[in-house]
């Protein structure tokens, strides 16, 4: 099944408001006190909770005078918060994502639906709140499954909704033009397609804002803790940060937008970004640009297009490759940028290059390995699979954060 989001903007009125702050509000305090209660488990008996252990807790809590108010929130809403708790278990233990961690009532508040809701005519209908006005710009044809309403520092709302499309994801054929991308900081990306080069320069948006983020910082700074001009204070370098947020993710789009119609098979390198940004000269560079935001783009663009992405080993020396001859470079520093083959004589640039060679090495793990195999390889990288060798089995963790439920009690 082929699932697709769409992200709209929602205006729910002052009632419908109180009412969605305080369903956030009951799912943020269950995921705390859940947190808190799969980590005291595990300390006393050395075992975690499954989800339908987490879950036979909330009828005990609802029951109790002093959590009685969780009874007002929807309860699926509650469930779908301990899926979600489960699942970040799953991923911590599969070395996907970091430890799961509390959350606070500063910062971005969220919620999920996950039945009985509906997308009316200039609007949302959600369970217990009602129609609540939207701006939707499109929809998919499908069975609509969540519906997760989002409350941004910012103090707006935005409902994303999910749909089961009911469509198999289109098998593969290659016919088309193969592009090799090479992921810099100096241009953001450099592509060749066996006939041209292209380089698209790096917009560097956090720099652009950086001076007036650093102003409006160091008056939040001097503003005291809990007045009214400290909440206003801070708004407004929340929504400096929106606004970069924004218009990186409107670049990286569009861009990747461009590159997925022009192309069938798209190389890209599998980079260690995790790793890059411990390098703290660099770390606000690449955090800036967006790696990995942008290869997802081009993933899940190119897998409704039908097409496929290939991720190279990162280990391979792109860059110090001469494409012409094939002679490798012993050493190759950072501020080299042009050189010439000590072999051949052929005058590079370090970044064309290197998206010449990524390109090639693509098209040969295409004839060696066969488009399905180079998919799931590809696929296998991305969710953190060879990275490097390890001992030791694969976890086979479902919902649980261990293998083993502890017994429970309110």
């Amino acid at each position: 099944m082929l699932y697709r989001a769409i992200k709209v903007r929602i205006y729910p009125s002052s009632e419908q408001s109180q009412k969605l702050t305080q369903v956030m509000g009951c799912a943020r305090w269950w995921w705390n006190y859940a947190l808190n209660l799969c980590n005291e488990t595990y300390q006393q008996t050395g075992k975690g909770l499954s989800q339908v252990a987490l879950n036979q807790v909330l009828p005990k809590l609802k029951k109790s005078e002093e959590t009685g108010w969780l009874k007002e929130c929807y309860s699926q809403v509650l469930q779908s918060t301990t899926l979600n708790l489960t699942k970040a278990f799953k991923n911590f233990f599969e070395k996907r994502a970091k430890y799961p961690r509390f959350k606070f009532y500063h910062g971005k508040q969220c919620c999920q639906y996950t039945q009985n809701c509906q997308v009316v005519e200039n609007g949302v209908k959600i369970p217990q709140v009602g129609v609540i006005k939207a701006s939707i710009h499109r929809l998919f044809d499908g069975q609509l499954k969540t519906v997760t309403i989002t409350k941004t520092p910012t103090r707006k709302y935005y409902a994303s909704l999910l749909f089961d499309t009911e469509q198999e994801t289109s098998e593969v054929v290659l016919t088309g033009k193969v592009v090799g991308i090479y992921l810099g900081l100096k241009d953001f990306c450099i592509t060749h397609d066996g006939s041209k080069t292209a380089k698209y320069a790096n917009p560097k948006y956090h720099q652009k804002h950086q001076k007036n983020l650093a102003r409006k910082q160091a008056k939040l700074a001097r503003k005291k803790k809990g007045s009214i001009s400290r909440q206003k204070a801070r708004k407004l370098v929340a929504r400096i940060h929106e606004r970069i947020s924004n218009t990186r993710q409107d670049f990286l789009h569009k861009l990747s937008r461009k590159i997925v119609n022009d192309n069938q098979v798209v190389v890209v390198e599998n980079l260690n970004i995790k790793g890059m940004v411990c390098n703290h000269k660099l770390a606000k560079a690449i955090s800036d640009v967006g790696w990995g935001r942008f290869v997802n783009f081009l993933d899940y663009k190119l897998q409704q297009k039908g097409c496929l992405l290939v991720e190279i080993d990162r280990w391979f020396p792109s860059s110090k490759t001469c494409c012409n001859c094939l002679y490798q470079m012993s050493e190759m520093p950072l501020d080299m940028r042009e050189w010439n083959c000590p072999s051949c004589g052929t005058h590079h640039d370090r970044d064309e290059n290197a998206s010449k060679n990524i390109r090639t090495e693509g098209i040969r793990q295409l004839s060696v390995l066969g488009t399905r195999t180079a998919a799931v390889r590809a696929a296998s990288r991305r969710e953190g699979g060879e990275v490097r060798p390890k001992g030791g089995r694969k976890s086979v963790l479902r919902h649980s954060p261990v293998s083993k439920d502890a017994p429970t009690s309110v």
